[in-house]
């Protein structure tokens, strides 16, 4: 999330590392940024105590005018971060909006130094909060139609333009929604309605009301239909004065122009969440299933060691019955087994053999039930 800072991270190293060096050397820099923000950071051997910045940044401005140039008061806005160290070059570096010269010897040697280089960090910040500031100053109550206010179409990236409606007592700025992937609209969606319980919620009742809208709200009626057509909805934040006093300003207005960048931040944290809790589940179920195998692989491997003897006397006993049964060596077995029989032996033994019948005294008498 390092470019929802106000003060660029890798910009504030780069000139704590030149405002720190024990000796001056030559050094030349160039940072690419998220949103097209470039920063160019030089500093010569001849100069100890200088260095320039470059600043390179797309401009807010509004649907029908594109601005090329800053103008006049956002350079004093510029000059007014730290009178002292900072210095406007005219004309700029070739390629650059702004070049700064920065007076590294004017910076104090304490814990404020931090600070400022801090406040020097946050330029790109400076800039835009500037421009949105003279935007609305410069809406005056001619753009009032039918009891309404003609809301402002601005641009910062070039497919995601928003709008800011200025009211007496409050600004709405609204957003369309616009997501490339299908998948990627329902983890947005739901974020959005989660976003609007917490916000209506008690704990948060300090900040800006946050609502969203499957259609476009009534303050967009009237535009175009290519601008109001989205796949994500409408996400509306009502700014009150207390939010734009003072400091707040600009961080309000740094928090306006990320929402797009946030809101795509967090579908792409939340589908790697999702990727990877689903890789972990993936990899214990894998373990598992390979654990389970190991372990009958080791108990089959253990039954071949143990039963090898037994194996071989079933296998034996099961060969032996399917031979039998093949064969038909039960009969064969039986007769085998039975009396030898002699031909003619059996009519011999009928007419010499035969034994005498006897009448038994003892008689038997059956008894009939009565």
């Amino acid at each position: 999330m390092a470019f929802f800072e106000r003060a660029s991270p890798a910009l504030k190293h780069i000139l704590l590392q030149l405002y720190s060096a024990d000796k001056p050397f030559a050094v030349e820099h160039h940072l690419h940024e998220f949103g097209s923000l470039q920063y160019h950071i030089q500093s010569y051997a001849s100069e100890p105590h200088h260095a320039y910045l470059s600043v390179s940044t797309p401009l807010l401005s509004t649907g029908s005018s594109i601005l090329c140039e800053l103008p006049s008061s956002t350079m004093e806005t510029v000059t007014r971060i730290c009178p002292e160290v900072v210095e406007i070059v005219d004309p700029p570096r070739i390629g650059y909006q702004l070049t700064l010269k920065l007076n590294f010897a004017k910076i104090p040697r304490k814990k404020d130094a931090a600070k400022i280089i801090t406040e020097i960090s946050s330029v790109h910040t400076v800039i835009l909060s500037s421009q949105l500031r003279e935007l609305l100053k410069n809406v005056n109550d001619q753009e009032i139609t039918q009891g309404t206010y003609k809301p402002i179409k601005l641009v910062y990236h070039q497919w995601e333009p928003f709008y800011v409606v200025k009211q007496p007592e409050k600004l709405t700025a609204v957003f369309p929604i616009r997501i490339k992937e299908d998948s990627d609209v329902v983890i947005a969606k739901a974020f959005f309605q989660e976003l609007v319980e917490v916000g209506s919620s008690g704990r948060f009742a300090k900040a800006p009301a946050c609502y969203w809208s499957a259609i476009p709200p009534a303050e967009l009626r009237g535009e175009s239909m290519q601008d109001l057509s989205t796949n994500g909805g409408f996400v509306s934040f009502e700014i009150m004065a207390r939010h734009v006093e003072g400091k707040k300003l600009e961080k309000t207005v740094w928090n306006l122009l990320n929402f797009n960048a946030l809101v795509k931040y967090h579908v792409k944290c939340t589908k790697g969440f999702v990727q990877r809790r689903m890789r972990s589940r993936l990899d214990s179920l894998v373990e598992a299933l390979q654990h389970t195998n190991m372990k009958e692989d080791e108990d089959e491997h253990i039954g071949k060691v143990k039963g090898r003897t037994r194996v071989k006397k079933v296998m034996r006993f099961m060969r032996c019955k399917v031979v039998m049964r093949r064969w038909n060596l039960k009969k064969q077995i039986k007769r085998i087994r039975s009396r030898i029989r002699i031909h003619g032996f059996g009519k011999f033994q009928r007419r010499w053999l035969k034994l005498p019948s006897f009448s038994s005294v003892m008689r038997y008498q059956k008894l009939e039930k009565s």
